[in-house]
């Protein structure tokens, strides 16, 4: 059997976001430390997001005793994305990591995940905690499902085969990261990010890590907020570019808690003694005014097809022709003796066809600005 070739000497930037870990700081540095050789020599940029506690002196130190050490700071907490961002910006290796500084994840995994990229077969290359038969701590199974859950999800948006989208360990080539600009602050970074790698096409390997996961009394700082940005992240990021088919499957999901809406505010206000006349075009606006707000924040990009002042106006050309329809449509049903709530009903499932092709095609963009 042919020896494979060494590697090529490289150089491997680490990033660590750090928020009041003084605790296990040090002992993380040390270990990240601790994967040199074979050719491999590490940065390690440490990315204090204004703690509290010892770690930004404790982060000083290590960068007088280590040479390889720097230290970037925030004056303001941010997040783990911003802490991220800060250091993907700063980065020089040849490639770059994602390190936690909670000793959650193990530094000498990052050795055999920078294999498949030394070797030129990757492009980006994910530690998944749920492959292998490495050790790993047993801890939350609500937080086992939700990630789960979120991978699925992801994975359906991207078309990947992802085992575990929410790892923290994620290597890449340098000019992969450094092209890839990231919005998120938070935790909504690992399905940002995913989002984007997977629509440059690049080629991504994924492998078997060990975890030793801490409880929130050890100072975990994941909360079920993190979980409901993630959902949203995923769509954020996902759906803009999926198939046009998808985009109206998104759309109806959207049209139709609009729709919902729109139904309630109507039978409300008719329970209220308002005439028809005047329910309908009150019950859309309210409908139309959370369809809006949904589909920039979940579908569309505001501001690329047309200047902010020629889309309000085509936005208003829009809402005024759908209230129009929705209302004449309405009264005709309404007049050949069907029930409010049911002319009402199929005024709004019409309605939600037209707008999402009004939206789709001549408001707003499915594309990035």
């Amino acid at each position: 059997m042919k020896t494979p070739e060494p590697f090529k000497p490289a150089k491997l930037s680490v990033v660590i976001a750090c928020f009041n870990e003084e605790q296990t700081l040090a002992t993380c540095v040390d270990r990240v430390l601790a994967i040199q050789g074979e050719g491999l020599c590490v940065e390690i940029i440490v990315v204090d997001d204004c703690s509290r506690d010892r770690s930004a002196a404790i982060a000083e130190d290590l960068v007088r005793q280590h040479p390889e050490v720097r230290l970037l700071r925030h004056a303001k907490n941010q997040g783990k994305g911003a802490a991220l961002r800060t250091g993907f910006h700063e980065a020089t290796g040849d490639f770059v990591a994602v390190q936690d500084a909670d000793l959650e994840y193990e530094p000498m995994d990052l050795t055999d995940l920078l294999g498949p990229l030394r070797s030129g077969k990757a492009d980006v290359v994910f530690g998944s905690r749920f492959l292998g038969a490495t050790p790993h701590r047993v801890l939350y199974f609500w937080h086992y499902l939700g990630n789960l859950f979120l991978t699925f999800l992801s994975n359906m948006f991207t078309d990947l085969n992802l085992s575990d989208m929410e790892t923290c360990y994620k290597v890449f080539r340098r000019q992969v990261i450094q092209s890839i600009e990231i919005k998120e602050n938070r935790f909504g970074f690992e399905p940002e990010v995913v989002a984007k790698v997977a629509q440059q096409r690049l080629r991504i390997y994924e492998m078997g890590i060990s975890y030793s996961g801490r409880t929130y009394a050890e100072g975990k700082k994941i909360g079920w907020r993190d979980g409901v940005r993630a959902l949203y992240c995923i769509f954020r990021y996902n759906a803009h570019q999926l198939p046009l088919p998808m985009q109206f499957l998104i759309y109806l999901l959207i049209g139709g808690t609009a729709a919902v809406i729109n139904l309630i505010t109507f039978v409300a206000l008719m329970a209220a003694g308002v005439v028809l006349s005047s329910a309908a075009p009150i019950a859309f606006i309210v409908a139309a005014a959370l369809n809006y707000l949904l589909c920039v924040n979940l579908l569309f990009y505001r501001k690329v097809r047309w200047n902010a002042f020629l889309e309000l106006v085509f936005y208003a050309v829009v809402v005024v022709v759908a209230g129009g329809l929705d209302l004449a449509m309405t009264s005709l049903l309404h007049g050949t003796g069907m029930s409010p709530w049911l002319a009402k009903s199929v005024a709004s499932s019409v309605g939600l066809i037209f707008n999402f092709v009004g939206r789709r095609f001549w408001v707003f963009s499915p594309k990035r600005p």
